[in-house]
């Protein structure tokens, strides 16, 4: 008998009473795929915002031309902005939709300088996702600061003392994920985010890997700025436009690199001075895009039907499970035990991920890999089956028998 035939049982019964399991039918499945398990990537498609599409190239592009804009789509960056920026605890007019996640974050770093005048130092976590790292570095340079790459001292990734340890009285911005992109390793938002005011330093957060499936309240925490992707779990399309959240208390004052005629304080004045809007809209630099803002409001409207909570809730099921599969395999999880201290994926390490991800793609089952020895496990709860993730499981055994 295989180890894994035991858990078979009990993914039906967690299908049987999994009260999201009816979302799943709101995706389009690819019947060549068995087994999805790479939506920390990219997430699935939904079949609302395939007839939303549609009807704005029929419908809008086609019927209306550039009416459209004076028609609602030079609303949609805030409206937007409002939709998503409601998943991750933020009131309205104080998050935009536009752009990518690291013109975003580059914007939100400058920004977050300016906040903190006299100050010389920008710290980021040393094993951060690369961009988050080449873009602190290229705005300390920029800036006169002095760069501070801080090491986990746990493997699973950084924590809040890690964070504490680093800061001083010269610490002006600190820029952290929410989730660490390799191991799914949660920090706590609210006290790290206390713990940087303390010291008197901005905070900017990259919400990439958590936005959607762990609950986030940036007013509550004080959180000053922060971004996010939406094409994860938000299911907004690959390269869908990111988000940005600055709060309200800084908006008056903030300052951002890329000014342009969109977030300008009347966008039709065409004015020789620049004046910056006084909201979320400051923020902003060129025409958006159209389209992609439309797949990420019906992504957003998905996330909040089912509920963020709801979300979380069978996130840590769906991790759980993975991690007690994974343990029968006796295969080394790099992902913290603790559902308190996990996003919604669950890494393990093994040689030759990428080659494991490839024979496992071959075989209908999607994860991803980062080098040089990790392989992701993306759940995500809307599209995410745990009959669907013990397929996967059953079927890494056999590739690692083979």
């Amino acid at each position: 008998m295989s180890p894994l035939d035991l858990f078979r049982e009990r993914a039906a019964a967690l299908d049987a009473a999994d009260p999201l399991a009816p979302w799943r039918d709101e995706f389009v499945l690819d019947p060549d795929v068995v087994a999805y398990l790479d939506g920390n990537s990219l997430g699935r498609l939904p079949r609302r915002t395939q007839e939303r599409l549609a009807r704005f190239v029929r419908e809008e592009w086609g019927g209306r031309l550039i009416r459209g804009w004076s028609e609602g789509w030079v609303d949609l960056p805030v409206e937007v902005g409002d939709a998503v920026g409601a998943l991750v605890g933020a009131g309205p007019g104080q998050t935009v939709v536009a752009d990518s996640t690291s013109v975003c974050l580059a914007k939100a770093l400058h920004a977050a300088v300016g906040l903190a005048p006299g100050r010389s130092r920008l710290l980021v976590n040393a094993a951060d996702f690369p961009t988050d790292r080449y873009l602190a570095r290229r705005v300390a340079v920029d800036r006169g600061l002095e760069l501070v790459e801080m090491s986990p001292s746990d493997p699973s990734g950084l924590n809040a003392d890690d964070v504490t340890a680093a800061l001083d009285d010269r610490t002006a911005v600190v820029l952290l994920s929410h989730v660490d992109y390799r191991t799914g390793s949660l920090l706590d938002l609210e006290e790290v985010t206390a713990r940087v005011h303390a010291a008197g330093a901005v905070v900017v957060w990259d919400l990439c890997h958590s936005v959607g499936v762990v609950p986030t309240g940036l007013d509550a925490a004080g959180v000053d700025l922060a971004v996010g992707c939406t094409y994860k779990y938000l299911n907004g399309g690959p390269g869908a436009p990111a988000f940005l959240y600055a709060a309200a208390r800084h908006l008056p004052s903030l300052d951002q690199p890329l000014p342009g005629w969109w977030s300008a304080d009347d966008l039709f004045a065409m004015a020789d001075e620049y004046r910056p809007a006084s909201d979320a809209r400051r923020m902003l630099t060129g025409t958006p895009q159209v389209a992609g803002l439309l797949a990420v409001q019906e992504g957003a409207a998905l996330a909040a039907e089912a509920g963020i909570e709801e979300a979380r809730e069978k996130s840590e099921q769906l991790t759980a499970f993975a991690i007690e599969v994974l343990d029968a395999l006796r295969l080394e999880v790099v992902t913290p035990r603790d559902p308190a201290r996990r996003g919604s994926h669950v890494t393990v390490r093994l040689p030759d991920a990428r080659g494991v991800t490839e024979r496992l793609t071959a075989r209908g089952v999607v994860p991803d890999f980062r080098e040089p020895d990790l392989l992701r496990l993306g759940l995500a709860p809307l599209t995410t089956s745990f009959a669907e993730l013990l397929t996967g499981l059953e079927i890494l055994a056999e590739v690692l028998g083979e």
